[in-house]
């Protein structure tokens, strides 16, 4: 009996080991598996002398972290010269303007204090002859009045002279005559007063105040054309200062990592004359890590995308979850063109599969780890118990 139980359990043993076996060999899996990422190209915004930092192949970087510089010596500031002619242009119409606007206002001065003081003479000339005519007035109706005169023209030969006025006529016309005087010096002067001057042979104003009016005309437009020169200097100096940074930038431009990753490839030395957007270097993109792998027909043809699977890195190590995300099939050698590792010719035989592994960034040592070989597996075998273990 106890034959018979050795025997039974030897069997059992026997299939286990051939499940094992027979289950771990046709489980669908790759040939190879290959940790791969994207590879970006920094080329150089224009053209200079390239000066790269020292960092070895391999050495990470920060996105926006600084590769190096381009100076160029020969930047074209044609343009920067033109605006900063056009500027002192503009600063010596603000000059010219100023001085004719500070000129005129000197001879506006001069002119007003001229104007100030005829007015003032004049005033007090009308006063005065009105003052004598007011005299002569209370005289004559006083009855004092000069001897009589002929005032008649003499008569021509062959023509009788005409009467002459009597004597109380002729007084009366002298009085009415020295109150009209006095009616018109009152008007003068009320007029002077109100800064209207009235007169035979003159306007309202004097010449000066007739200058005055013109030359605050004139000061005007010289304070129009101030101000305009001054706006135009402000535009001239703004853009001014535009041309200047980007002429800065295009003189010495520091060229950057578009992207977190890692040194894979200097494309040109420090010191070499590059032309605008030649290629410098390639980083490598590890936010971009996929796992590439070549099955066999028939296990590629077994595959969808979407479809779980598990890739195993060689040397040990846990094993991480994937996910099918491209079936590229066979000779798939364009695809690899902006791709770190390419494909051997071995891989170009069998069928192209590229996974999706998230947690290779969450490992340490596997972070941006491209070139680690490994293989995927898109079955369950009978022993992932075990190497889940992290055997």
């Amino acid at each position: 009996m106890k034959i018979f139980w050795r025997l039974l359990l030897g069997l059992a043993m026997v299939a286990l080991a051939l499940w094992v076996i027979v289950g771990e060999q046709i489980t669908g899996a790759s040939a190879d598996a290959t940790i791969n990422a994207r590879l970006v190209t920094v080329r150089t915004p224009i053209a200079g002398d390239l000066e790269l930092s020292a960092r070895p192949l391999g050495a990470s970087f920060d996105r926006g972290e600084v590769l190096g510089t381009v100076r160029d010596q020969r930047v074209d500031a044609v343009r920067q010269d033109d605006l900063v002619m056009e500027l002192s242009f503009a600063e010596a119409a603000i000059a010219r303007h100023t001085s004719l606007r500070d000129e005129t206002a000197k001879i506006i001065e001069r002119l007003e204090a001229r104007a100030q003081t005829y007015r003032t003479r004049r005033i007090a000339e009308l006063r005065l002859r009105l003052d004598f005519a007011r005299e002569r007035l209370t005289l004559l109706e006083d009855g004092n009045f000069p001897p009589a005169f002929d005032i008649a023209p003499p008569a021509e030969a062959g023509v009788e002279r005409e009467a002459e006025p009597d004597a109380v006529g002729l007084q009366e016309l002298w009085i009415n005559a020295v109150r009209e005087r006095i009616a018109v010096l009152e008007n003068e002067l009320a007029s002077a007063e109100d800064g209207a001057f009235l007169g035979d042979g003159y306007n309202d104003a004097p010449n000066a105040q007739q200058r005055i009016t013109e030359l605050e005309s004139e000061l005007a437009a010289q304070s129009a054309l101030l101000a305009e020169a001054e706006a135009r200097r402000g535009a001239y100096a703004a853009r001014l200062e535009s041309e200047r940074l980007k002429t800065n930038r295009a003189g010495t431009v520091e060229v950057r990592s578009p992207v977190a990753g890692r040194l894979w490839e200097v494309l040109e030395a420090s010191g070499t004359n590059v032309q605008r957007g030649d290629p410098v270097a390639k980083l490598l993109d590890c936010r971009s890590v996929i796992v590439t792998a070549s099955v066999t027909e028939a296990v590629y043809n077994s595959l969808t995308v979407g479809q779980e699977a598990v890739f195993r890195p060689a040397g040990g190590g846990p094993n991480f979850e994937g996910t099918v995300i491209r079936l590229a099939g066979a000779g798939a050698a364009t695809i690899y063109r902006h791709l770190a590792v390419a494909p051997s010719e071995r891989h170009l035989q069998r069928y192209d599969v590229a996974l999706s592994v998230p947690g290779l960034n969450a490992d340490e040592t596997l972070r941006c780890a491209v070139g680690r070989t490994g293989r995927v597996f898109f079955d369950r075998r009978p022993l992932d118990w075990l190497r889940n273990i992290g055997l």
